[in-house]
């Protein structure tokens, strides 16, 4: 599901700064780039002085390299063994025309080596750098320490983070999402503004779900994609205990999902999963829509299409699959504790144990148990966990987002559906975040702890709206 992060580098110098310090903090750097990963871009050691930026000449080589490899460079690290030149630094990143995350990282000096052989004074120089990438309204993120040394533990998790956010604005950038059926009637609460959307760089393509019947329709039983389909249905959840003939229609309907995301673009979907597609179909879409997200390519129910926008995000940032729950229940009296559900479509890597097909329990009481087979059962395994929410603000006409972490634990609970226990910190801080600024009960979830590098990405670099529980 994770490609390789590539990163540009700028190598900052100053002149008349100890010139040996690029040379090592050169190798220094992609030694720690190398550890973590990740494939690094910047000017060879002969092109300039030690391959580091200083004079407009070295910034003009550093942007004509970057311009060449813009397609695969998701972000720019920008190092600082010495002061650096903050004009060649500006200068390269602004003439490069990236529109990419930028990570300012300086290195610290040695209370015994500060004479003027060995001073860095990096400390100082990252100021001066920062102050310049703001003049030139350049967005920028900071490592946790103010200087620290590529090696230092804190400097990998800066890199995690600001590898979440990279892949967070590649995600998201130029995404197409499919909207499949009308929300359900019942729902307001996902309304949302496309139009807010597209200006944001995300596509919204619908699809009526009439014509996804009628292309059904003219399937044969016996067509070699469907047969496909059912095969890896039954590849990729329990369902002995399920009639035939609705596997068959399940089947039949990821075909028809699958064939319209491939020849409109789309790479997440949201669906009208309620009462028409048990009404007039016969099954719930659970199934085909758990097997989508588990392959990163969301499928959000209830046609929840920001839901979908919030799932995509962390499941490339973090390259694990997302779920959409609900915030469902309180846990007894611990303030700090809560029950998240869904009927459920959670994808299959999510759960604690292989989960198994069974009927939709809430709505099988209005539309008969044999119209509601297709749900993915079972209760989330305990981890660290992101949850993230998206929305569209139409009044203020922009997005807006909160974002947080949390521990999904082992307590004791027997119910149906998918399922699992949460410990937020603070907890009844963010449900009162939640209700006073009218976000809706659904939300994201996602195995990992990768909110810091979400709020820089959808906060800094997009200019959502966003709120980090902390």
């Amino acid at each position: 599901m994770q490609t390789q992060l590539t990163l540009g580098v700028v190598v900052g110098n100053r002149g008349f700064f100890p010139g040996h310090l690029c040379e090592t903090g050169r190798r220094e750097i992609l030694e720690a780039l190398a550890q973590a990963g990740i494939k690094p871009v910047l000017l060879e050691a002969g092109a300039t002085k030690f391959g580091a930026v200083e004079s407009l000449a070295d910034a003009q080589r550093c942007a004509d390299l970057f311009r060449q490899e813009a397609e695969r460079i998701d972000g720019v690290l920008v190092t600082l063994p010495n002061f650096g030149d903050e004009r060649g630094v500006a200068n390269a990143l602004r003439w490069s025309g990236l529109k990419v995350p930028v990570l300012v990282q300086a290195f610290n000096d040695a209370p015994h080596a500060m004479t003027i052989k060995d001073r860095r004074d990096s400390f100082c120089g990252k100021m001066s750098v920062c102050n310049n990438l703001r003049q030139y309204r350049i967005p920028f993120t900071l490592t946790r320490l103010h200087t620290c040394h590529p090696s230092h533990p804190t400097f990998a998790q800066d890199l995690q983070d600001f590898a979440v956010t990279c892949r967070t604005l590649r995600a998201l950038r130029n995404l197409r999402i499919g909207a499949l059926g009308a929300r359900p009637t019942a729902f307001n609460t996902v309304r949302y503004s496309e139009k807010l959307l597209e200006q944001a760089g995300i596509s919204v393509e619908t699809l009526d779900l009439s014509e996804a019947f009628g292309r059904i329709g003219r399937l044969s039983d016996d067509h070699a994609a469907v047969q496909a389909k059912l095969k890896e249905i039954h590849a990729y959840v329990q369902a002995k205990s399920i009639p035939g003939p609705a596997l068959l229609k399940m089947a039949k309907f990821g075909v028809v999902v699958d064939d319209w995301m491939q020849a409109t673009r789309l790479r997440a979907t949201a669906i009208q999963c309620w009462t028409a597609m048990e009404e007039y179909f016969g099954v719930v879409p659970c199934t085909l829509m758990s097997m989508m997200s588990n392959l990163g390519l969301s499928s959000a129910c209830e046609v929840d299409i920001m839901g979908t926008v919030a799932m995509y995000a962390m499941a490339q940032a973090s390259g694990q699959p997302s779920a959409l729950v609900d915030w469902n229940n309180n846990y007894g009296e611990d303030p700090d504790k809560g029950v998240i559900f869904h009927c459920s479509n959670l994808p299959k890597d999510i759960f604690a144990t292989p989960p198994k097909m069974d009927y939709q329990e809430i709505i099988a009481g209005t539309v008969g148990k044999e119209n509601t087979y297709g749900t993915v059962i079972g209760r989330v395994k305990t981890s660290a966990f992101t949850y993230l929410r998206a929305s569209t603000d139409d009044a203020a006409g922009n997005l807006r987002a909160y974002v947080g972490e949390g521990e999904l634990t082992s307590d004791p609970l027997e119910t149906f559906g998918g399922y699992g226990v949460v410990r937020i910190p603070q907890y009844q801080k963010l449900l009162r975040h939640i209700c006073e600024n009218g976000f809706e009960h659904h939300v994201a979830v996602n195995p990992t702890r990768i909110a810091a590098g979400l709020r820089e990405a959808l906060g800094k670099y997009l200019g959502w709206d966003i709120y980090l529980h902390e």
